[in-house]
Protein backbone atom coordinates (compact mmCIF):
# COMPACT_ATOMS: atom_id res chain seq x y z
CA UNK A 1 0.00 0.00 0.00
CA UNK A 2 2.76 2.55 0.77
CA UNK A 3 4.23 1.97 -2.71
CA UNK A 4 0.83 2.65 -4.23
CA UNK A 5 0.49 5.97 -2.31
CA UNK A 6 4.03 6.90 -3.32
CA UNK A 7 3.30 6.11 -6.98
CA UNK A 8 0.03 8.07 -6.85
CA UNK A 9 1.75 11.03 -5.17
CA UNK A 10 4.59 10.95 -7.70
CA UNK A 11 2.11 10.80 -10.59
CA UNK A 12 0.12 13.74 -9.15
CA UNK A 13 3.31 15.74 -8.68
CA UNK A 14 4.38 15.07 -12.28
CA UNK A 15 0.97 16.12 -13.58
CA UNK A 16 1.17 19.35 -11.57
CA UNK A 17 4.70 20.01 -12.82
CA UNK A 18 3.57 19.43 -16.42
CA UNK A 19 0.68 21.89 -15.96
CA UNK A 20 3.00 24.51 -14.50
CA UNK A 21 5.53 24.08 -17.28
CA UNK A 22 2.75 24.27 -19.87
CA UNK A 23 1.42 27.45 -18.25
CA UNK A 24 -1.91 25.87 -17.34
CA UNK A 25 -1.64 25.97 -13.54
CA UNK A 26 -0.54 29.57 -13.05
CA UNK A 27 -0.33 32.68 -15.09
CA UNK A 28 2.70 34.88 -14.75
CA UNK A 29 2.05 38.57 -14.63
CA UNK A 30 4.98 40.76 -15.55
CA UNK A 31 5.55 43.66 -13.20
CA UNK A 32 7.98 46.47 -13.74
CA UNK A 33 10.31 46.81 -10.78
CA UNK A 34 9.73 49.99 -8.81
CA UNK A 35 12.35 52.72 -8.97
CA UNK A 36 14.86 52.49 -6.14
CA UNK A 37 17.05 55.03 -4.44
CA UNK A 38 17.46 56.94 -1.23
CA UNK A 39 17.12 60.40 0.27
CA UNK A 40 17.81 62.21 3.52
CA UNK A 41 17.01 65.60 5.00
CA UNK A 42 17.10 67.42 8.30
CA UNK A 43 15.59 70.64 9.64
CA UNK A 44 15.07 72.32 12.99
CA UNK A 45 12.27 74.20 14.73
CA UNK A 46 12.37 76.18 17.96
CA UNK A 47 9.67 75.24 20.46
CA UNK A 48 8.15 77.18 23.37
CA UNK A 49 8.76 74.65 26.16
CA UNK A 50 11.38 72.49 27.81
CA UNK A 51 12.68 69.39 26.01
CA UNK A 52 10.74 67.12 28.41
CA UNK A 53 7.48 69.04 27.89
CA UNK A 54 7.94 69.10 24.11
CA UNK A 55 8.79 65.38 24.03
CA UNK A 56 5.58 64.67 25.92
CA UNK A 57 3.59 66.85 23.50
CA UNK A 58 5.16 65.12 20.47
CA UNK A 59 4.26 61.66 21.78
CA UNK A 60 1.26 59.93 23.30
CA UNK A 61 -2.03 61.13 21.81
CA UNK A 62 -0.97 63.22 18.78
CA UNK A 63 -4.43 63.74 17.33
CA UNK A 64 -4.35 67.41 18.34
CA UNK A 65 -1.73 68.26 15.75
CA UNK A 66 -1.27 65.31 13.34
CA UNK A 67 -3.71 65.68 10.45
CA UNK A 68 -2.79 62.98 7.88
CA UNK A 69 -4.47 59.64 8.53
CA UNK A 70 -5.46 56.56 6.57
CA UNK A 71 -8.94 56.37 8.06
CA UNK A 72 -9.92 60.03 7.82
CA UNK A 73 -11.21 60.17 11.39
CA UNK A 74 -9.32 57.69 13.57
CA UNK A 75 -10.50 56.55 16.95
CA UNK A 76 -6.93 56.98 18.22
CA UNK A 77 -3.64 58.31 16.90
CA UNK A 78 -0.79 57.55 19.27
CA UNK A 79 3.00 57.41 19.38
CA UNK A 80 4.00 55.09 22.22
CA UNK A 81 7.31 56.60 23.45
CA UNK A 82 9.21 53.43 24.37
CA UNK A 83 11.43 50.98 22.50
CA UNK A 84 9.10 48.70 20.57
CA UNK A 85 6.29 51.23 20.91
CA UNK A 86 4.11 51.93 17.91
CA UNK A 87 3.00 54.93 15.95
CA UNK A 88 -0.51 53.53 15.83
CA UNK A 89 -3.66 54.67 14.10
CA UNK A 90 -6.74 52.84 15.37
CA UNK A 91 -9.58 53.15 12.89
CA UNK A 92 -12.58 52.21 15.04
CA UNK A 93 -13.87 50.27 18.06
CA UNK A 94 -13.22 46.94 16.30
CA UNK A 95 -9.47 47.48 16.71
CA UNK A 96 -8.75 47.74 12.97
CA UNK A 97 -5.89 50.08 12.17
CA UNK A 98 -2.34 50.51 10.97
CA UNK A 99 1.10 50.71 12.53
CA UNK A 100 2.80 53.60 10.73
CA UNK A 101 6.18 53.06 12.44
CA UNK A 102 7.88 51.30 15.34
CA UNK A 103 9.89 53.18 17.97
CA UNK A 104 13.49 51.96 18.03
CA UNK A 105 14.95 54.53 20.46
CA UNK A 106 13.25 56.59 23.14
CA UNK A 107 14.86 58.88 25.70
CA UNK A 108 12.41 61.39 27.16
CA UNK A 109 13.39 64.99 26.49
CA UNK A 110 16.24 64.01 24.19
CA UNK A 111 15.47 61.68 21.31
CA UNK A 112 12.80 59.54 19.67
CA UNK A 113 13.58 57.38 16.65
CA UNK A 114 11.03 55.45 14.58
CA UNK A 115 11.37 53.02 11.70
CA UNK A 116 8.47 52.65 9.30
CA UNK A 117 6.96 53.84 6.05
CA UNK A 118 4.55 56.31 7.68
CA UNK A 119 2.30 57.53 4.84
CA UNK A 120 4.04 55.35 2.27
CA UNK A 121 2.69 52.07 3.66
CA UNK A 122 2.42 49.39 1.02
CA UNK A 123 5.67 50.38 -0.66
CA UNK A 124 9.05 48.68 -0.23
CA UNK A 125 10.59 51.60 1.61
CA UNK A 126 12.72 51.67 4.75
CA UNK A 127 12.45 55.03 6.51
CA UNK A 128 14.12 56.10 9.76
CA UNK A 129 12.73 59.25 11.37
CA UNK A 130 14.58 60.83 14.29
CA UNK A 131 13.45 63.65 16.56
CA UNK A 132 16.14 65.21 18.74
CA UNK A 133 15.45 67.84 21.37
CA UNK A 134 17.99 70.24 22.88
CA UNK A 135 17.46 72.94 25.50
CA UNK A 136 17.56 76.61 24.56
CA UNK A 137 17.65 79.70 26.78
CA UNK A 138 14.43 80.80 28.43
CA UNK A 139 12.99 77.31 28.95
CA UNK A 140 12.62 76.74 25.21
CA UNK A 141 13.94 73.88 23.11
CA UNK A 142 15.03 73.06 19.59
CA UNK A 143 13.58 70.09 17.74
CA UNK A 144 15.68 68.63 14.93
CA UNK A 145 13.86 66.27 12.55
CA UNK A 146 16.05 63.94 10.48
CA UNK A 147 14.74 61.46 7.91
CA UNK A 148 16.71 58.78 6.03
CA UNK A 149 14.89 56.64 3.46
CA UNK A 150 15.90 53.94 1.01
CA UNK A 151 14.18 51.38 -1.17
CA UNK A 152 11.26 52.07 -3.46
CA UNK A 153 11.64 55.78 -4.11
CA UNK A 154 9.53 57.31 -6.86
CA UNK A 155 10.54 60.60 -8.49
CA UNK A 156 9.58 63.54 -6.30
CA UNK A 157 8.98 61.53 -3.12
CA UNK A 158 11.93 63.18 -1.39
CA UNK A 159 10.35 66.63 -1.83
CA UNK A 160 6.90 65.38 -0.83
CA UNK A 161 8.14 63.70 2.35
CA UNK A 162 10.21 66.72 3.37
CA UNK A 163 7.33 69.13 2.67
CA UNK A 164 5.00 66.89 4.67
CA UNK A 165 7.33 66.92 7.69
CA UNK A 166 7.57 70.72 7.49
CA UNK A 167 3.77 70.78 7.41
CA UNK A 168 3.52 68.59 10.52
CA UNK A 169 6.11 70.48 12.55
CA UNK A 170 6.05 74.07 11.26
CA UNK A 171 2.36 74.39 10.36
CA UNK A 172 0.70 72.03 12.83
CA UNK A 173 2.79 71.18 15.90
CA UNK A 174 4.47 74.55 16.58
CA UNK A 175 1.21 76.58 16.45
CA UNK A 176 -0.62 73.91 18.44
CA UNK A 177 1.95 73.69 21.22
CA UNK A 178 2.48 77.49 21.22
CA UNK A 179 -1.26 77.94 21.79
CA UNK A 180 -0.90 75.71 24.85
CA UNK A 181 -3.14 72.97 23.54
CA UNK A 182 -1.34 69.73 24.50
CA UNK A 183 -3.89 67.23 25.72
CA UNK A 184 -6.61 68.41 23.34
CA UNK A 185 -7.81 66.55 20.29
CA UNK A 186 -8.41 68.13 16.92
Amino acid sequence: MPDRLYTHGLRSGLVLLALILAGGATEQVAADPPPTGSFAFSFAADLPGSPDAMYDALTGDISGWWDHTMSGAPLALVIEPRPGGRFLETFDDSGDGVVHATVTYARRGEKLQMVGPLGLAGHAIHMVTTWELAPLDGGRSRLTVTVHASGEIHPGWDQVVEATWHHFIDERFVPWVTAGEPGTKR
